[in-house]
């Protein structure tokens, strides 16, 4: 069983910033919240298989813990974070289910049908496609945003969703599930992350768009908007200091847990949420959105 830290100190966390993205969630402190000692799987998730990107972290592999827990075998993607990506597999071992680790740049779509192959390979089947990964840059103005920034925050955090969805697509069947996350920053913007935005935005449109096209094949669409969450992107994109009171001002009075969020995935995946499509769940603290 994954150790569940509890609620965390709502003055915050330690100051602490990583030089490099993707973020690693071993050289975090304080380790995020998995998973809680207290959540009871249902066999919601039982013979399913589920493909997760960013699935090495954060929230991607909060989601790959709680659909093992529910019964599910799990196919995670990651960019170069081996130890972390690792250690996810282990956990998902531990829950008593299967786990392949697929190492790849998924913003480019033969990656993706790779990681789809090898899925295929492994399991015979793909119920359950979870878009997840993203990358943030933050920026003072957006004159300070590169052309190669742009393209790249882009082409992780939206053209993979295309690409990846398109090359598992013809291996759906009816009563499949796509799962992205979006964030609040698609519906209340951040002047420091412009870029990180607009694929977020886009990323809801993405959401709406496809569950009205797949939905006569019986393929549901959603997407999950988290509010502030601990994860490795935040301190790798924030100084000390901005680390240091992360999700204090939110009306719930700390940043989210990947744990806090990761039941939303579970619902939307199951047959619970079997008449739900086009929509996005907002796990965020309480700040209140609209859309």
């Amino acid at each position: 069983m994954v150790p569940d830290a509890g609620i965390p100190d709502p003055k915050g966390q330690p100051a602490q910033h990583q030089q490099r993205q993707p973020g690693r969630e071993s050289e975090m402190q304080p380790k995020p919240v998995v998973i809680h000692d207290d959540y009871q799987g249902s066999g919601r998730l039982t013979g399913k298989v589920a493909m997760i990107t960013g699935g090495d972290s954060g929230i991607g592999r909060a989601v790959a813990v709680h659909f093992a827990r529910e019964g599910a075998d799990i196919a995670i993607g990651y960019l170069e974070e081996d130890r972390d990506a690792e250690e996810t597999r282990r956990m998902v071992e531990a829950e008593g289910r299967r786990c392949i680790a697929f190492k790849g740049d998924l913003g480019y779509e033969e990656r993706c049908r790779e990681f789809v192959a090898k899925t295929l390979e492994a399991f015979g089947r793909i119920d359950i496609v979870v878009n997840n990964a993203a990358e943030q840059h933050a920026r003072e103005s957006i004159a300070e945003i590169s052309a190669d920034q742009l393209e790249r925050t882009f082409r992780t955090n939206i053209f993979a969703h295309f690409y990846l969805t398109k090359a598992a697509l013809p291996h759906l069947k009816s009563g499949a599930s796509v799962i992205c996350t979006t964030s609040i920053t698609a519906y209340r913007g951040n002047p420091q992350l412009i870029d990180y935005s607009a694929t977020k935005g886009a990323i809801v449109t993405f959401v709406r768009s496809l569950a009205a096209s797949l939905a006569d094949k019986g393929i549901r669409v959603n997407g999950v908007a988290p509010g502030p969450i601990w994860t490795p992107l935040i301190p790798a994109t924030f100084p000390e200091e901005k680390v240091a009171k992360f999700g204090t001002g939110e009306p719930l009075g700390r940043a989210g847990q990947p744990a806090d969020v990761a039941p939303s995935y579970v619902f939307l995946a199951s047959r619970d949420a079997n008449y739900i499509t086009g929509q996005v769940l907002h796990p965020n603290g309480g700040e209140p959105v609209g859309g």
